[in-house]
């Protein structure tokens, strides 16, 4: 997966993810942490799970993980459309990894759900609000 990383996001780096994560949960251990992937670069299922135990070893609690669609002919090419069954697989893995919530599937982008995660999931929403 780092092999796309540079390609996909060529400002970013890995490690950076890796440290933004890691210490934004070490700061404060009840804030939730979120990242999402996209799918279909030419990326094989054991990388994307890869990619899934790294960010849970990095903290993050919520992922998303979406099909990568082309926006324009400028854009990288779409290189495999992934089935609902493998975005299933996905989910379920990320859940049996710990992950609190994971989003998977074709239309999944990173605010997917956003609110539905957050007051379900985050301790500092139930104490600012009660369990509603």
């Amino acid at each position: 997966w780092p092999r796309l990383f540079k390609q996909v996001q060529p400002q970013d780096n890995y490690e950076w993810a890796a440290a933004t994560l890691t210490n934004a949960k070490k700061l404060d251990p009840e804030v939730l942490t979120k990242s999402g992937i996209m799918l279909g670069l030419g990326e094989t299922m054991e990388e994307v799970k890869q990619v899934m135990r790294d960010q849970r070893e990095w903290g993050v609690d919520i992922l998303t993980v979406g099909q990568y669609l082309q926006p324009s002919k400028n854009h990288l090419p779409m290189e495999r459309y992934y089935t609902p069954d493998e975005f299933e697989e996905i989910k379920e893995f990320g859940l049996s990894i710990g992950f609190k919530w994971v989003e998977s599937g074709t239309l999944v982008r990173s605010s997917y759900h956003a609110a539905n995660q957050v007051r379900a999931l985050s301790v500092v929403h139930r104490k600012l609000y009660g369990e509603n």
